[in-house]
């Protein structure tokens, strides 16, 4: 899933707000038997004022004279846009683990790659190839041509001048092209085929991609280095049914600038092959 242009190079003032809202008003309408589908939160000139007040904070910014300003009806619009974008995007790109399996078994026969194809972490019945990851390796590799491809760094990110290093990133990601020195692109996959909670691994994946993003941001605006980041995400239940406050965060990192592009599920099957053409330009 691609940004929305409109809410790309937002400052940093604006998703300030963002998140003392959310915080405040969360970011889902609880189920009751009134409202059985949750909602996303937008919230109202009145929920503002209150947030605010309640803060000891100023709230003429957003609401000035009973009247949203341009920066409130911003604030309102991006928030209608992300839970619209979840809702019709990428709800249903999510699978469970029977549809990851089946579209995993499916292009494995149809591409009789020679990529790595990982297993997941899982003992006895549950132990399985890691469907995700295996089907983002073949992609690439179905679509490379003749580039080399790291699938499993066990190595820092490094950005060099001169044969020199010049920043490292501080964590290992899952995969980078064409090498984890000076990568045209790097990725991280989350895939909870078999996660019964939202736990706080989970919740924790979703900050460490936050600290990539905020180091290759600097990279960017100080050395001129565009290292695309990409977080490829999948479980319907897990991000979905127990974690779309998270999923919220995910929207807004990716307008921020912190990760490229996040991809959802069966959306990969669409966009990495058009990824690994541009890598290769």
């Amino acid at each position: 899933m691609l940004p929305n242009n409109k809410f790309k190079g937002l400052d940093l003032e604006f998703w300030a707000n963002v998140k003392l809202l959310n915080q405040k008003l969360g970011y889902t309408v609880r189920q009751t038997k009134t409202n059985p589908d949750s909602d996303f939160v937008v919230p109202t000139k009145e929920q503002i004022v209150e947030v605010f007040n309640g803060e000891g904070l100023n709230p003429e910014k957003l609401v000035c004279n009973d009247m949203l300003t341009e920066f409130g009806i911003l604030l309102q619009e991006y928030m209608t846009y992300r839970g619209g974008a979840l809702t019709a995007q990428v709800k249903p790109n999510l699978m469970d683990k029977t549809q990851a399996k089946l579209l995993f078994d499916t292009k494995r026969q149809e591409l009789n790659p020679s990529c790595p194809l990982p297993m997941n972490k899982q003992k006895g019945e549950k132990k399985d190839y890691a469907f995700l990851t295996g089907l983002v390796n073949m992609l690439i590799e179905s679509n490379k041509e003749n580039s080399v491809c790291n699938y499993d760094p066990r190595e820092l990110t490094s950005i060099t001048i001169d044969g020199f290093p010049i920043r490292t990133l501080s964590r290992r990601v899952d995969g980078a092209f064409p090498s984890i020195k000076d990568p045209k692109a790097i990725w991280e996959i989350k895939e909870y085929y078999y996660t019964t909670t939202f736990g706080s691994r989970v919740a924790d994946g979703v900050y460490e991609t936050q600290l990539d993003g905020w180091e290759l941001w600097e990279a960017r605006t100080i050395l001129n280095r565009d290292i695309k980041h990409y977080l490829i995400i999948d479980d319907y239940y897990t991000w979905w049914t127990c974690g779309r406050s998270y999923l919220c965060r995910l929207i807004d990192s990716m307008h921020m600038g912190l990760v490229t592009e996040v991809l959802f599920g069966r959306e990969i099957i669409d966009r990495i092959p058009v990824l690994v053409n541009e890598w290769l330009e």
